[in-house]
Parts: structure tokens; C-alpha cells; sequence
């Protein structure tokens, strides 16, 4: 019998050509390969969401530390830089349209539905941006990092009523203990204030971050509804690509009315001037802080679609550890005891929602080898 399997396989692979591939998709599940190409997809998303969250934040705090002051434009470069996915996306269009695709012809949404997820997409991502600026603005990086731990509890929460997520002991345990990581940072020594900056605006920066963390976790979990109902048609890299460039786009619209109805962009050439690096800096750190935000967003899309927005929180979350300890380096900020505990909390709350990860992806297997072993035994 083992033999006439290794016979058959190559068989019904060959017979899939004329199928559009169905066949064969399912022999590769069946071997493994389905989920070790979901998986390493995973991997690179994971990579792209941590290293473009941890050096853009970097850069924010750097645009202000030396000399910037327009939280219009530091909001408008977590945006503008989805052209640099253009070229790649016209390029790479009929192989996008194509590459997921199960062969199974399917209703798209209108262009209409479409049109109007991405403008309420864009319209909530530039709020979170602008309040996120904010922070970066009058807050030291390492705490606003450590304030978006709080994302997790929040996105928990509307995943819970728009995606009927299930929250096992060890995903409440992790909400609890990311939610208190955050709220330590209230009773925060104000000796960590940025030098200039009142006791007024750290509370409103306080307040901003913690608005744009909530507003945050909204947006992928209403990413993870419409992924689901309304964009998911089984066209996965292209729905990324055209979520990504749809939202953004939106975003930085709204920003650039906010920029020029402000006045703010008056203040450009004596800002650039005045800038503590150089004008050549000032430009590159705008310019690799949008590349950095663009990057993070397809790893943070990428990782919604393939496992659900509420674990792209915590992946997202596992980075917040990386840039307080840089920032130390970087922009001295104070590492204290009530930063180095919340710090451990966020860890500790994130490994328990990896350990649930675990449960959830071995312990089905387990079981099912288990029954399998004893069928075999008692035949």
C-alpha cells in the first residue's frame, strides 16, 4: 500500500496542470508545503511589522529631538510612502492577480464597497497618526512604546464583537498584564519629561497616545472583518497591496489639507535650516521614516490576513521592548524602576499569548495523532 501512495502522488500532480493547479495545491497541503509557505509568509511579515516599527519610532523621536516641530508633517510621513510600492505593484500585477488564486471564480466587491472601506480606513488611520505624532512630540519614546502595549487590550476588545474572538485563560492573563504594563506609566516620576516640555503637554501627549493606541486597535480589527467579508476573494497578495496603497492614500490626503489649512508648511525652509543635523539629514530622516511606517504596515496587513489582527498586536508588542532599551543609547532617555516593570510585564504577557499560540496549533495535531495511534492499535 505505502507503495502504490508514492505511485499515485506524482500522478494526480501531473494531472493538475489542467485543473488551474487545484490539484496539485492540494497534494502540497497535504505534504506540509501549504503550511510551511504560510508559515515562512508569517516569518517575513513578522520581520517587516518589527523592524519598521522600531526604526521608524526611532526616527519620529529623532525628527523632534533635533529641532522639528510640525506634527502635521510627522504624521504625513507614516503615510507618504506608499509610492515607492507603485512600480512594484504595476510591475508585479498580473502575478499578484493571480498567485493565490484557487482557480475558483468568485464575486468581487464593487468598486463602490471598496472606495468606501479604504476612505474609512484612511480617515481613522490619519486620526491615530495625528495623535500619535502628538506623542511622539511632547512623551520620550521608550514611554510611548510602552503606552502601545495597552493596543493589545484594546484590539482584544473590539475583536471580541467584530470577530467573535475566544479568549482563553492565557489571552485574558496577557490583556491583564499588557493593560497594567501601560497603566504603571501614570503614576511615571515627571523627571522623564522632555526637557521644554510642561506638565500640561505630557498629559496631552499622554492622552494622544493612549487615544491613537485605542484607535489603532480598532483598525485591524475592522482590517480583520473586511479581509474576511468583503476583500478576501482569493487574491491575498494583491488584496494586501491594494488595501495598503487604498488606506494610505486616503490618510495622506486628509493630512496634507491638515498640513496647508494649519499653516504649517510655512515653516519648512527655516525648519530645515535650523535642523540640528543638516538639511541632508532632515530630509533622509523623513524620508526613511516613511519608508520604515510603509514597510511596517505590509507586515501589519500581511500578518491580519494570514493569522488575525489580534495576534499582529502581540507580535507588535513583542518589538516595544527593543526601542525603550535603544532610545537609552540613542536619545538618553531615563530607564527607571516603573519602565524596567512595565517592560517586564509587556514580555511576560506577551509569551503567555504565544504560549496560547502553541496550544492552539499543536495540541489539535497531538490529538488527532493520538486517536490515529489508537485506531492503529486496536485494528
Amino acid at each position: 500500500m505505502a507503495e502504490t501512495r508514492h505511485i499515485q502522488l506524482p500522478i494526480v500532480a501531473q494531472g493538475a496542470k489542467g485543473e488551474n493547479g487545484s490539484a496539485t495545491n492540494r497534494v502540497m497541503t497535504e505534504l506540509g508545503f501549504g503550511k510551511h509557505k504560510r508559515w515562512i509568509c508569517i516569518f517575513f511579515c513578522t520581520i517587516f511589522l518589527l523592524c519598521g516599527q522600531s526604526v521608524a519610532l526611532l526616527l519620529g523621536r529623532l525628527y523632534f529631538d533635533k529641532g522639528g516641530k510640525s506634527k502635521w508633517l510627522a504624521t504625513l510621513v507614516q503615510f507618504a510612502g506608499f509610492p515607492v510600492l507603485i512600480p512594484f505593484y504595476c510591475i508585479s500585477w498580473p502575478k499578484l492577480l493571480t498567485a493565490d488564486s484557487s482557480g475558483i471564480a468568485s464575486k468581487q466587491p464593487s468598486v463602490l464597497k471598496l472606495g468606501l472601506v479604504y476612505v474609512t480606513f484612511g480617515l481613522i488611520l490619519a486620526g491615530n497618526g495625528f495623535l500619535n505624532s502628538v506623542g511622539m512630540q511632547y512623551l520620550p519614546v521608550s514611554t510611548v512604546t510602552l503606552i502601545s502595549a495597552s493596543q493589545l487590550a484594546f484590539n482584544a476588545f473590539f475583536s471580541y464583537f467584530l470577530n467573535s474572538q475566544k479568549f482563553t485563560p492565557f489571552i485574558i492573563n496577557s490583556l491583564v498584564l499588557l493593560t497594567i504594563s501601560s497603566v504603571l506609566l501614570v503614576f511615571h516620576d515627571d523627571s522623564s519629561r522632555l526637557a521644554g516640555v510642561s506638565r500640561g503637554e505630557y498629559a496631552a501627549g499622554f492622552i494622544c497616545t493612549i487615544l491613537g493606541t485605542a484607535g489603532a486597535g480598532l483598525l485591524f480589527a475592522l482590517q480583520q472583518l473586511a479581509l474576511g467579508k468583503l476583500l478576501l476573494k482569493g487574491q491575498k497578495s494583491k488584496v494586501v497591496f491594494d488595501l495598503v496603497i487604498g488606506q494610505t492614500l486616503t490618510a495622506s490626503i486628509v493630512i496634507l489639507v491638515g498640513l496647508f489649512a494649519s499653516g504649517e508648511w510655512k515653516w519648512f525652509n527655516g525648519e530645515m535650516e535650523e535642523y540640528g543635523l543638516g538639511k541632508f539629514s532632515y530630509i533622509m530622516v523623513l524620508l526613511w521614516n516613511a519608508i520604515c511606517w510603509m514597510v511596517f504596515t505590509i507586515g501589519a496587513v500581511g500578518l491580519v490576513l494570514e493569522v488575525s489582527a489580534l495576534f499582529c498586536n502581540a507580535i507588535s508588542t513583542l518589538g516595544l521592548p527593543i526601542v525603550p532599551i535603544i532610545a537609552v543609547f540613542v536619545f538618553n532617555d531615563n530607564m527607571d524602576g516603573i519602565k524596567v516593570i512595565s517592560m517586564v510585564l509587556a514580555i511576560w504577557g506577551f509569551m503567555s499569548y504565544v504560549y496560547q499560540q502553541y496550544l492552539d496549533d499543536y495540541k489539535p495535531q497531538i490529538e488527532k495523532n493520538s486517536k490515529t495511534s489508537e485506531g492503529c492499535s486496536s485494528t
